[in-house]
């Protein structure tokens, strides 16, 4: 299974280096000299690069690929995702922390095992994570904070929603 680690916004200088917005947690293992991505273009085609060096600029990392050798050739790659293997992320080590992929897909239900859907992404906003749930052939979003989702079994393929009244309503 894949996951997202970037988006590459646009190039940067005229060597060919890239300015990447990052989504992940671990950017110094997934933008490590040596590391391996797929980019996923905005075509729909894709290409293997290899990071030749990344650092942090401004809010981004400025990553320079060893296959991108020039600013036209950056300019290419405006807009594409950077994936990666979900195979080589390493564990959590937080039992309350979870990768996105691995919520993704699961039921959603009540403590007391009703259906209220599933989750279909998780949404990354400045004011924190929420669920987007299929409910009833609609999207709800669910802040995924303890009080409202008390339970996460990932081996079970479920989460546990205490909401709010109207939560689900809306």
């Amino acid at each position: 299974m894949d996951v997202v680690v970037g988006r590459i916004a646009k190039a940067h200088g005229i060597r060919g280096e890239l300015a990447v917005d990052v989504r992940t947690d671990s950017p110094e293992q997934r933008f490590a000299v040596g590391s391996a991505v797929t980019t996923k273009l905005r075509d729909g085609s894709s290409r293997d690069l290899t990071i030749a060096a990344a650092r942090e600029h401004s809010g981004r990392l400025l990553v320079r690929f060893e296959e991108v050798l020039t600013r036209d050739v950056a300019e290419t790659l405006r807009g594409a995702l950077l994936i990666a293997d979900t195979s080589t992320l390493p564990p959590t080590e937080d039992p309350d922390e979870f990768y996105d992929h691995e919520l993704e897909g699961l039921r959603a239900e009540l403590a007391d095992g009703t259906l209220v859907g599933k989750v279909l992404e998780i949404v990354h906003s400045p004011a924190g994570e929420l669920l987007s749930i299929e409910h009833d052939g609609r999207e709800v979003l669910v802040p995924f904070v303890k009080a409202i989702v008390p339970a996460v079994d990932v081996p079970g393929g479920r989460v546990v929603l205490d909401p709010p009244e109207g939560l689900l309503d809306a």
